[in-house]
């Protein structure tokens, strides 16, 4: 990932997604959330860059990837998509959505708790509450999958994978936008809890994150 550490790269590579779907300008609150999450300061693990934004699931989005980046490894990866639809959305209750997905790769006795998908989840919600935002509709999956090395591979250790898949609905504040680079800030702080990194300041201190592992995540 070719982003800058702690903040979001200003090559979108045709990823703006600040014009609609249909290809109309898109409404200042929309823009404005977008400028938020370019502006956003984001932990220095963080390589963060912005990316193609899926087309049919509202009028306007914008997406950024991330991973969490330790020297040459990227320890946990994700995306964000914010999604806008001025007319509201029924199933949203807002007209604002951000839809994420999060992986990282397990350490053998962590994979081993029955508990884990019930905390990840709560990782995510925790983090959101944890930067006093407010926030409807959450939803999502927490999912484990294991891999297996055999022939040629054997000499591999077996890897489990853990994946959240989430959206919710963010409250939207003065002009119709939501406070979208605290929501960024919160997703980051959700990834570097999935990869295992230490509580980067008093707000996390009483965070528990998952051992730190080492090692490229698998594609």
């Amino acid at each position: 990932m070719a982003a800058a550490q702690g903040h979001i790269s200003g090559q979108s590579d045709g990823a703006d997604g600040t014009d609609g779907a249909e290809g109309g300008a898109a409404p200042s609150a929309f823009r404005s959330a977008v400028d938020a999450l370019r502006a956003a300061r984001l932990r220095p693990e963080l390589e963060v860059e912005p990316t193609r934004p899926p087309k049919r699931l509202a009028p306007h989005a914008y997406a950024l990837e991330a991973a969490v980046v330790d020297g040459e490894d990227d320890l946990a990866d994700g995306r964000l998509v914010l999604l806008h639809d001025p007319a509201g959305h029924e199933a949203w209750q807002g007209a604002f959505r951000l839809v994420t997905l999060v992986r990282a790769e397990l350490e053998p006795e962590m994979a081993a708790d029955p508990l884990l998908p019930e905390v990840c989840w709560s990782w995510l919600t925790g983090a959101l509450e944890a930067r006093g935002l407010f926030y409807g509709e959450a939803g999502g999956t927490v999912t484990m999958a294991g891999s297996h090395y055999f022939g040629a591979l054997e000499t591999r250790r077996p890897a489990t994978q853990i994946e959240i898949r989430a959206s919710w609905t963010p409250r939207e504040g003065l002009g119709g936008a939501p406070d979208a680079a605290a929501h960024l800030v919160a997703w980051g702080d959700l990834l570097c809890q999935i990869a295992g990194l230490p509580p980067s300041g008093p707000l996390d201190a009483a965070v528990v994150t998952l051992p730190q592992r080492r090692g490229p995540q698998a594609p």
